[in-house]
């Protein structure tokens, strides 16, 4: 069973996961639809920003994950030539 701290963590990512979807699914899909002179413009990021952001996440991401492969394959290597 997960502590509740762990439980605590667990809904604070889900919260901020479903507030983060919330907010670009307006900026992506209603505010275009919304005249750009409107209040609501002045709480959201310009709209080249909506391409530029999940780019550059998915290529850090992917970044990290080639890292952690690399490194788990380079500390498997070394290890097969300590025990040969």
């Amino acid at each position: 069973m997960a502590t509740v701290s762990d439980q605590l963590v667990g809904y604070g990512l889900v919260a901020f996961s479903l507030v983060l979807f919330a907010y670009y699914t307006i900026w992506i899909i209603v505010l275009p639809f919304i005249e750009s002179d409107h209040l609501v413009h002045k709480y959201f990021l310009p709209r080249e920003y909506s391409v530029i952001i999940p780019v550059v996440a998915g290529l850090v991401l992917l970044l990290f994950i080639g890292t952690f492969i690399s490194i788990v394959m380079w500390k498997n290597r070394k290890l097969e030539k300590k025990t040969a």
